[in-house]
């Protein structure tokens, strides 16, 4: 059984018992919270499509740790004018891993 699911605006492939990083969630590490934007959930070769999302379906996860994506650095200049500017950011990020699937 697998669903896909919307969370932190990107979509997910889950299964019970799968480990996903996503953005923040807004919850503490050790919390569980349930998602309702299901978008569709298989079991078997039964499939329930969502008009956008299925009714009473929901996906429990649970909030292992909060960590940070590598840095990423950019870089802008113009030639000839002595202009350079370099920016840099981390995205903070949650590793949930799915508790249950139901719908």
């Amino acid at each position: 059984m697998y669903a896909f699911i919307r969370l932190g605006g990107h979509q997910h492939k889950v299964e019970k018992d799968q480990v996903i990083v996503s953005d923040l969630t807004g919850h503490e590490p050790g919390s569980e919270f349930s998602c309702t934007d299901v978008l569709s959930v298989v079991n078997g070769t039964d499939l329930k499509l969502g008009k956008p999302m299925v009714d009473g379906a929901q996906v429990k996860l649970k909030v292992l740790e909060n960590l940070r994506a590598p840095k990423i650095r950019g870089f802008k200049y113009k030639r000839r004018k002595g202009y350079r500017r370099t920016w840099g950011h981390r995205q903070n990020l949650q590793k949930l891993q799915v508790v249950a699937i139901e719908g």
